[in-house]
């Protein structure tokens, strides 16, 4: 039997159906209005438009319903308009939108920090400050770490994401789009060779480690370096699952050395591989942590969590800004982290990652350009190639993608060279759901 959920007053039957060609004719006009009104550098990746979005399906404005494999980016893991998620954000509607926390407190800010301070990894006294965006927390956790180190050099790695701003772009791998033609960049970023097993030629995590360690040390020494960042799952990167031993053996090397070690868990946090933060799967304790995107189910919020002694490092007035912890966001991330508790997500995501793993494995049997299938729980990759050299092929990623779209499926590509197709669905998607999105991917694939 076909699910429905309601949304907004809407029945948003949970199932993939196409009435129109994509785009369809009411999208095609309003995309024109964004061709006149919209930044031309702001683009988008499926050429249609959204109307009402739940469960696991996001319908468009010609009434095409799309199977949802990229949750906005991994931020509506509890769904869109999740009901937990609505009734807080409308029940603080109803009280107030704004004072901004830095003039006047309210408790929800208080009580998000509380929980983030409950959750994240490590049983030290932490703190918590609240932001807007990831790339704000990335940029605070910076200042964080060299306020509190008095050092100025900044590890990054390669393959890394990290933002569109001037230092979360200096810190970001990838040019083409995010850097090209926006410099000059903040100074006093230093990039290494991170682990990449699918690339890296056999190198264990440890070995992975100590190259990049040599190459900090000959470079840069050690007692010159403020911080190492690093996602502990790469992102934008290509979905990277260093090799076990990897991040251990640089958070051993950090603490011998004063270094703060951030981890940067904006997108692999908030149960997406089937813990709580992917650091976890390791036993690996950070310093700081990032986040964003699935803290409160799609409202614009972030926030960099850590050691007391580094974030109570800087001058009082030192971080803040007048919408970090805006209340709506806060209301909706209590609500969200409700949902992750309460609604069993985090088994949900190893759910998920069990039926991505599985059907795309045993597609790879078959298909060699299916070079490597990678990731934890519900953040799952596949990197397509060549399978004569295994170069990779973004060609042919970009066609499955695209066959994706025009038979309704969200399905996003990412990697530093394109090729890269990753799984993002929502943790409430359903199981038949998830299974026909998959055989769409799998046809597509047959036909490229």
């Amino acid at each position: 039997m076909t699910a429905h959920i309601t949304v907004g007053g809407t029945d948003l039957v949970q199932e993939r159906r196409l009435v129109t060609g994509i785009p369809g004719p009411r999208s095609r006009e309003i995309l024109e209005r964004k061709e006149a009104a919209v930044a031309r550098s702001v683009g988008h990746t499926l050429p249609i438009v959204a109307d009402v979005a739940g469960g696991g399906t996001l319908l468009d404005v010609d009434g095409n319903s799309f199977i949802d494999l990229g949750s906005g980016i991994a931020v509506t893991s509890v769904g869109n308009s999740n009901p937990r998620v609505v009734r807080a954000v409308r029940d603080q509607l109803d009280r107030f939108t704004h004072t901004a926390f830095t003039v006047v407190p309210y408790e929800s800010y208080i009580a998000v920090a509380e929980k983030l301070n409950q959750i994240t990894p490590g049983d030290f006294t932490k703190r918590t400050a609240l932001f807007n965006s990831g790339s704000e927390a990335v940029e605070n956790a910076v200042k964080i770490a060299r306020h509190a180190t008095g050092r100025q050099a900044i590890v990054a790695f390669e393959h890394s994401f990290h933002g569109r701003t001037n230092l979360a772009m200096a810190l970001t791998a990838k040019s083409a789009p995010y850097k090209q033609g926006f410099g000059p960049f903040a100074p006093e970023i230093y990039r290494v060779s991170g682990s990449y097993p699918y690339r890296d030629g056999g190198l264990t995590g440890q070995e992975a480690a100590r190259r990049a360690i040599e190459h900090i040390e000959n470079e840069l020494g050690s007692q010159s370096v403020a911080a190492i960042i690093i996602e502990p799952i790469q992102g934008e990167g290509g979905f990277i699952v260093p090799a076990e031993g990897f991040l251990s053996t640089l958070r051993e090397w950090t603490e011998c050395n004063g270094i703060v070690f951030i981890a940067d868990e904006i997108q692999s946090g908030f149960a997406r591989t089937g813990m709580w933060f992917a650091v976890d799967h390791e036993g690996v304790v950070p310093d700081l942590i990032t986040m964003a995107k699935g803290i409160a189910g799609g409202l614009p919020l972030s926030a960099v969590t850590g050691r007391a002694e580094l974030m109570d490092a800087a001058q009082v007035g030192g971080l803040g800004g007048t919408y970090g912890g805006n209340p709506l966001a806060c209301a909706a991330a209590l609500a969200t982290i409700e949902s992750y508790e309460e609604d069993g997500l985090l088994e949900r995501a190893r759910r998920i990652g069990d039926i991505l793993t599985d059907r795309f494995t045993e597609l790879q049997r078959a298909d060699p350009r299916i070079g490597q299938v990678r990731g934890r729980g519900a953040m799952i990759a596949i990197e397509l190639v060549d399978p004569d050299t295994l170069s990779p092929d973004p060609a042919l990623t970009s066609k499955v993608v695209k066959y994706a779209h025009q038979n309704g499926v969200i399905l996003l590509a990412c990697g530093t060279y394109g090729n890269v197709i990753r799984f993002l669905p929502p943790l409430t998607i359903e199981d038949p759901l998830l299974h026909e999105g998959i055989g769409i991917v799998a046809d597509g694939l047959a036909r490229s």
